[in-house]
């Protein structure tokens, strides 16, 4: 089995799941190949120091990235750092010839977003991608599925949502996703963005026109040094498009909260159809919702059970549940297995999201930001 050496560029709550995924990777039927976790970057000496002690195969620590993108014994990269390192580092690390797995939304904003698809461009051998691992639950497989076999008739409709709720505490202590110096202008849109656009992008559901509402509900918040600093960018945003194209005109819209009430990183989409609707919410993780319709016929929602029903078949039982570190580790699964054997030798079909889709992601944040209500 071949392996794929990585790189981690920040090792923060992400940096450390992608090398918990990597270390249970007996866990999955691997697509040919295996990931392994070889070095990792961060400033911070502590966040170092917890991949040498966890991580038996990384060998290498660094403070300065370029150093370990010279390596000639990594592969790729996983690079998570703050949205304005985004142009910088990706940039560097494509023209270093490692493949990239980056984090969303690839870019503070357009134009550095267009400063990576430049790089893209000039790269075509290095394989780049960004992360998004919600699309790989199995209920959003099943989405998925419905919407390429054409089983859902004419669609009506589109929503999808991200949702959390700890923001709703005015004492959290300001992080660098509430500055738009690092966070950007864009605020929750382009944190959690993609995540809402990843499956519709897929399918080429780019809405042609958009209106958007966005909210700053929480002014200012603790500094963590007993003062108090602006809150800066967005908590909430909806945006309201509409889609034009494959014989049908039909609304879309994207919702990302960081302000939701009740909500604990709750991921959803419903696509609704005339002949059959489907829904799926991580709130209810096994839970697929579906109503088949017949002209006349009843409109019932069911429920419909899925089980550990993931993209890459696994150890764990089909009557289990499915939930975070699972999704993260199919999308890993899905990069290490397009990087081994390329997009058409892929062991299943959905592969992560591109940078095409990242690129359109930004025309949609960049016309919700001109286009608020």
């Amino acid at each position: 089995m071949k392996t794929i050496r990585f790189g981690i560029i920040g090792g923060g709550l992400m940096g450390k799941e992608l090398a918990s995924a990597a270390a249970r990777w007996m866990h999955i039927e691997a697509p040919g190949a295996r990931p392994e976790i070889a070095a990792i970057c961060d400033v911070n000496p502590a966040a170092r120091a917890w991949f040498m002690d966890h991580v038996p195969s990384c060998d290498f620590e660094t403070d300065d990235y370029h150093a370990l993108i010279a390596r000639d014994d990594i592969d790729a990269i996983y690079c998570a750092v703050p949205h304005n390192l985004h142009a910088q580092l990706y940039v560097d690390i494509i023209e270093a010839g490692k493949h990239l797995l980056g984090e969303k939304p690839f870019g503070i904003d357009k134009a550095a977003n267009d400063r990576i698809m430049a790089a893209v461009a000039a790269h075509p051998t290095v394989l780049v991608r960004s992360s998004s691992e919600f699309p790989f639950f199995p209920g959003a497989q099943a989405v998925v599925k419905a919407i390429a076999s054409g089983a859902l008739g004419q669609i009506i409709g589109v929503r999808a949502r991200f949702l959390h709720a700890s923001d709703l505490d005015p004492n959290k202590v300001i992080n660098w996703k509430r500055m738009v110096d690092k966070n950007g202008a864009y605020g929750c849109m382009g944190d959690l963005g993609l995540h809402v656009m990843h499956i519709p992008l897929r399918f080429g559901w780019e809405p042609s026109r958009i209106a958007a509402q966005l909210t700053k509900i929480v002014a200012e918040r603790p500094d963590g040094k007993g003062g108090s600093v602006p809150c800066e960018t967005w908590d909430n945003a909806a945006i309201h498009g509409m889609v034009d194209g494959q014989g049908a005109r039909f609304p879309i819209t994207f919702e990302t909260r960081r302000i939701a009430p009740g909500e604990m990183n709750t991921w959803e989409i419903e696509v609704d159809g005339t002949k059959q609707s489907i829904a799926f919410s991580t709130k209810h993780p096994k839970t697929l919702r579906v109503l088949d319709y017949t002209p006349g016929g009843p409109q019932d929602w069911k429920h419909r059970d899925m089980g550990y029903a993931s993209a890459y078949k696994a150890i764990t039982g089909g009557i289990f549940e499915f939930g975070f570190p699972d999704s993260l580790q199919q999308m890993m699964a899905a990069f290490v297995d397009e990087l081994a054997n390329g997009r058409d030798g892929m062991a299943q079909p959905f592969n992560c999201a591109t940078p095409e889709e990242t690129a359109a992601s930004h025309r949609i944040m960049t016309a919700a930001l001109g286009a608020a209500l």
